[in-house]
């Protein structure tokens, strides 16, 4: 059957795929079309989790970002769970509230691609719901039924075009914060069977993939240009709400650019909230390796300074300090802080400042230098912790 059989459309979009991987713009050397060769396993892994979960008839949360799932962004620090939604229909999600520094809910309409957002239709944290003295919560998602629905902690109104909600739970402390439980069920579909599978819908199914493989490679390829535009390299905007309606998070974010002799000293206050996190990605718009690697960082995590200040240095060489954040050789990638479960708007005081130095410069550019100094020693016991901590957290 070859390219003509069910499994065609998808033997085509994984050489689309390929051919879309070597030509990305910023691709130059054999190391970026390996890394994006490794991105595409991610992909093809995330986009057959999220086909395979779309039955909308009984819905399940899936995991379809990971450390080996990536887009986005992916935010080191958090465990994603999708469930696919439909219109007119009633679900119920009951969990556990862990102690992960966030827990929250979004509710979308639609889906990213590379002309257009995903529109967020709800959002909220877990400060909305009642939650018992065992942590447990359990809320409903359906249809309006009545005239104050949109008021009802208890019931969150799905529009028409509703397609998936999302949930977020964030670690500031991978070493002692626990993760929750959730689980989603349609209220109609409780206690029967989906149809047996057919092979009109797997040769749709195959088709749906296809699609969904090249779409996703192509929507995060043109996420740099939407966010950062005319942006100068090497700067962070001053923080705002961070785009896509997460009403509780705000973000503050660039694309960096260094030379092999270069450093960067990022200077942020710690906010005093529950969530105040860094990380680096790669142009392909997913998290740099950060089980092995130190390439992000939380409040709870970094060297905080005797001011208040977390310093950072983003190099690619290893400078000898705790809070050294890696670029594995990237000479430009995108960075980003999140501070989430705010009460507030982050304002530019709060926000980070940058300046580039040379390398050889660092102990004397750096403000406290002494004091956040590691031997290599000291820093094998910092990555054994994080790759201990992240096998406790059990992200898959």
């Amino acid at each position: 059957m070859g390219e003509t059989g069910a499994t065609g459309p998808l033997a085509r979009a994984l050489a689309e795929a390929e051919e879309i991987i070597r030509s990305a713009p910023h691709v130059r050397t054999e190391a970026d079309v390996a890394e994006g060769l490794e991105y595409l396993l991610g992909t093809i892994r995330g986009v057959i989790e999220s086909g395979q979960h779309r039955g909308r008839s009984h819905p399940q949360l899936f995991q379809a970002t990971g450390p080996y799932t990536k887009m986005g962004l992916d935010n080191p620090d958090t465990l994603y769970f999708y469930a696919n939604l439909t219109d007119g229909a009633e679900y119920v999600i009951e969990g556990r509230r862990g102690t992960t520094a966030d827990l929250s809910f979004q509710v979308m309409a639609g889906t990213y691609s590379a002309d257009e957002r995903a529109a967020s239709h709800a959002a909220f944290d877990d400060r909305a719901l009642e939650i018992d003295e065992d942590g447990r919560y359990s809320f409903l998602l359906g249809p309006p039924r009545h005239d104050d629905d949109e008021g009802d902690p208890g019931y969150v109104v799905l529009h028409p075009g509703t397609s998936m909600i999302a949930v977020r739970e964030v670690y500031s402390d991978w070493d002692t914060e626990e993760a929750g439980t959730a689980v989603l069920r349609r209220v109609d579909a409780v206690g029967t069977a989906p149809e047996p599978v057919s092979l009109a819908g797997q040769e749709k199914f195959y088709a749906k993939l296809a699609d969904a493989l090249t779409g996703r490679l192509q929507t995060w390829l043109a996420f740099p240009g939407w966010f950062f535009g005319d942006q100068p390299r090497n700067t962070l905007g001053q923080p705002r709400q961070t785009p896509g309606g997460l009403t509780t998070q705000c973000s503050s974010a660039g694309v960096f650019e260094l030379e092999p002799d270069q450093a960067m000293i990022i200077s942020v206050p710690v906010a005093g909230v529950p969530y105040q996190g860094f990380q680096l990605g790669s142009m392909w718009y997913a998290s740099l390796e950060y089980v092995h690697h130190q390439t992000s960082l939380t409040a709870d995590q970094a060297h905080v300074a005797a001011d208040g200040m977390v310093y950072l240095v983003v190099a690619d060489r290893d400078p000898g300090v705790a809070n050294w954040i890696e670029t594995l050789g990237h000479r430009e990638g995108i960075m980003q802080f999140r501070w989430q479960r705010v009460d507030a708007p982050i304002t530019p005081e709060q926000g980070p400042t940058v300046k580039v130095v040379p390398f050889d410069h660092v102990a004397s550019e750096l403000p406290g230098y002494d004091d956040q100094r590691v031997t290599a020693e000291q820093w094998r016991a910092r990555i054994a912790a994080r790759q201990d901590a992240f096998a406790r957290r059990g992200l898959s």
